[in-house]
């Protein structure tokens, strides 16, 4: 203690310097701890970008210009889809008075009956193009834009169907839509099209299946789409021979007389006197052709048509981003 007293100054100093190193110690302990944590998350973000790095869709500039042009790419390609389409969407469902869509409907009708009675096919006799509710009551004025639309279709099939060679159409059903209850048609955010289911049951032999399922792809301003087809045999039994049916032969000629008719080429003085003369052989009976009689029994048969097919009423083109 009493050289403290007769060294203040130097024990002053030294005092602060000792308290100096302490206090550098405890800050350089709490630094380098710090430190310590801060390069370990230096340590796991590198890590991290170092796996990003590695992955194909890493942000580099050759990948962002990879993602621009294929995004431009899928946009031009949608909208060539869209405007493929344009020829098959309506431009407008204007809505008429509900008697002129009853005039329009029956006049329809009338048209498709008489191109069925023409090519000889049976109809029901309840038939009204599926539109059977309205034979008596009007449509609401707000439905009668898209029933209009849907009638035009219909009364197509059913020119093509009496034209096809069908002999019976059985039925034509047409779900109600909901505009005819009075309830307005919300399209989902990703719809492109709004179908307008119809279902068609018809007889006629097999190439009338093809002409009328031909003619749903050639129609140029509505777009059908076949959901469900459903094909069996008229008759529940097997085909007959009996039920063959055949043209009458015509009746064989004889043949020619000449220098060379009869049984050949004969001499002078040898020609046979009439009593002598050969009595002809009857001629056997030609061997029946089975293959043919199988032929004409299928090519008799009549099928009958169950078709689901949906009106695809395309939407207006949505604009892309």
């Amino acid at each position: 203690m009493s050289w403290i007293k007769e060294n203040k100054f130097l024990a002053g100093l030294l005092g602060g310097t000792l308290l100096g190193v302490v206090g550098l110690y405890f800050l350089a302990s709490s630094g380098g701890s710090r430190y310590d944590a801060a390069k370990e998350r230096y340590d796991a973000a590198s890590s991290e970008v170092s796996t990003y790095k590695k992955m194909p869709l890493y942000p580099s500039d050759a990948n962002r210009d990879g993602k621009k042009k294929a995004l431009n790419d899928y946009k031009e390609a949608t909208e060539k889809l869209q405007s493929a389409f344009d020829a098959f969407r309506p431009k407008e469902l204007k809505n008429t008075s509900p008697q002129e869509f009853t005039n329009r409907l029956k006049s329809v009708n009338d048209e498709v009956r008489k191109a069925f009675d023409d090519a000889g096919t049976k109809v029901p006799e309840a038939f009204f193009c599926g539109f059977e509710s309205y034979k008596t009551n009007l449509a609401r004025s707000g439905a009668t834009g898209i029933l209009d639309y849907q009638l035009g279709a219909v009364q197509n099939l059913m020119l093509a169907l009496a034209k096809s060679g069908a002999t019976e159409l059985k039925n034509l059903h047409r779900p109600t839509l909901p505009e005819e209850d009075g309830n307005p048609y919300k399209p989902g955010d990703a719809d492109v099209a709004r179908p307008l289911p119809l279902e068609i049951t018809f007889q006629g032999p097999e190439k009338a299946v093809r002409a009328f399922v031909s003619a749903l792809s050639k129609t140029d301003e509505r777009y059908f789409v076949i959901r469900s087809l459903r094909i069996s045999n008229a008759k529940k039994e097997p085909p007959r021979a009996a039920d063959a049916k055949f043209e009458k032969p015509a009746d064989a000629k004889a043949p020619a007389e000449g220098a060379f008719g009869g049984g050949g080429f004969v001499l002078p003085g040898d020609e046979p006197k009439p009593a002598e003369a050969a009595t002809p052989a009857p001629a056997a009976p030609a061997p029946a052709d089975s293959s043919r009689i199988l032929a004409q029994v299928l090519g008799n048969e009549e099928v009958q048509i169950f078709l689901r097919i949906d009106l695809m009423q395309f939407l207006p083109s949505k604009k892309l981003p």
